[in-house]
């Protein structure tokens, strides 16, 4: 009950025991008659002074403590002529004026780190105490590949994404560079801020991928030529003495035996030429002359052209194609990425089994085999420069296709999902 409802019905109360007491003493008709009139008046000037003094201030503080609990910080407390009384009312109302600048700056400190972390070039995923999504920025999403709306309030284990996987494996503190089955690489971090005593765990995610593939670029291409030019200038010279002594000994008896030898000698130093040859080719790649061109058309062909040798194996190529509207791409270039995957594809199946080519009209493109698929330890692997899994493999193909791709501005991923098949996508983002 409010006190000021207590100090009314006191009053009151009081009012009915003064007004039955002057009742009696008016019969009386004594002197005490006038004494209760003096004596009322004075209770009533008392109850007067009492809610001035003491009421009205503890109600204005009692509102004062509403607009607290309410955080209403703009309002303030009027004074009401009592000294003691107005100095507590004078130092809730600065009080109320720090809160209000405090609450202020606090908000304009928070927008501005939401505008830093959407706006920053770095990936930011914020989590809660039970370790769900909280907040994750553009980038963030861009690199895990989903819409924010779709995984805040998810854990990272639940979340469709190969770095989401990656990144919760992160110990507290911790930093580790990850390499993705796209090519992607990334610097992820593992942190805490704290927010209202509690540590909060959030993850920075920085993309290296044109930085580590520049750097590993320059080097091979280094060694390569190096290598190129050595073998080259060897295997040029060798290759005319053995030449000459070839057709030295054709003319003579008895000498069959050794003319094969020297025949033989020829085509290694041939094929090794082929070797580094194609090595080489990896860093001469022209830049993509650029056409408008259905992609459906260079599949078809590359279907057509991978026919025999798939037919031998008893693999079963099916063609999903949408209808797609004009691309700009470079044919050749890209006639020559489909052709390995879908190769890469039918060496993964070996014997019977399935390609599926599917295309849709956002430009979107996915080769998907039934082969043996690729390991985890195998997937972290990808892409990286000369790395194959094939016994008689030079790790070319893949670098071919990633240069090839990057440089139409294409995403793409690599990886066996939880069905077994294997599938290789690539989106256009023109």
């Amino acid at each position: 009950m409010r006190l000021k409802v207590i100090f009314g019905i006191f009053a009151l109360l009081l009012v009915l025991i003064l007004g039955l007491l002057i009742y009696q003493m008016a019969s009386s008709g004594s002197v005490l008659f006038y004494v209760t009139e003096v004596l009322v008046l004075f209770a009533f000037i008392l109850l007067w002074l009492f809610y001035r003094k003491v009421i009205k201030p503890l109600q204005i503080i009692g509102n004062g403590m509403e607009l607290l609990r309410e955080q209403d910080f703009s309002s303030r407390l009027s004074s009401v002529g009592q000294h003691e009384a107005d100095k507590v009312v004078n130092v809730f109302n600065r009080m109320m004026d720090q809160l209000k600048n405090e609450r202020l700056r606090l908000r304009e400190q928070n927008h501005f780190l939401d505008l830093l972390i959407n706006a920053s070039p770095m990936g930011v995923v914020i989590l809660s105490l039970d370790e769900e999504l909280t907040q994750i920025n553009p980038m963030a999403a861009r690199f895990m590949g989903v819409l924010p709306e779709e995984v805040i309030g998810k854990k990272l284990t639940e979340v469709d994404s190969v770095l989401s996987v990656e990144l919760s494996k992160i110990p507290r503190q911790g930093t580790v560079t990850v390499r993705l089955n796209d090519s992607s690489i990334y610097k992820c971090t593992h942190s805490s801020f704290i927010d209202r005593g509690f540590h909060h765990p959030f993850f920075l995610i920085e993309v290296l991928t044109d930085e580590v593939i520049k750097a590993e670029k320059k080097a091979y291409e280094k060694v390569i030529r190096m290598i190129a030019h050595e073998v080259n200038n060897t295997t040029a010279g060798i290759t005319s003495t053995l030449d000459t002594l070839e057709q030295a000994f054709s003319t003579q008896e008895d000498s069959a035996e050794l003319t094969e030898v020297l025949r033989v000698c020829i085509d290694r130093c041939f094929s090794m030429s082929h070797f580094i040859t194609r090595f080489a080719d990896v860093v001469k790649i022209p830049d993509p002359s650029f056409s408008p061109t259905d992609l459906n058309e260079i599949l078809t062909s590359c279907v057509r052209f991978m026919q025999g040798m798939c037919n031998e194996r008893n693999i079963q190529i099916l063609s999903k194609f949408e209808k797609m509207s004009l691309l700009m791409v470079d044919g050749a270039l890209f006639e020559q990425v489909l052709l390995n995957i879908i190769k890469n594809a039918a060496e993964s199946i070996g014997q019977e089994g399935v390609i599926t080519i599917t295309t849709s009209g956002n430009g979107d493109i996915e080769i998907a085999d039934n082969g043996k698929g690729i390991s985890k330890e195998v997937e972290d692997k990808l892409f990286s420069p000369f790395f194959s899994t094939k016994p008689n493999g030079q790790g070319i193909g893949l670098i071919l296709i990633r240069e090839i791709l990057t440089r139409h501005g294409c995403t793409f991923s690599l990886r066996t999902y939880h069905d077994g098949i294997t599938r290789f996508r690539i989106h256009f983002s023109q």
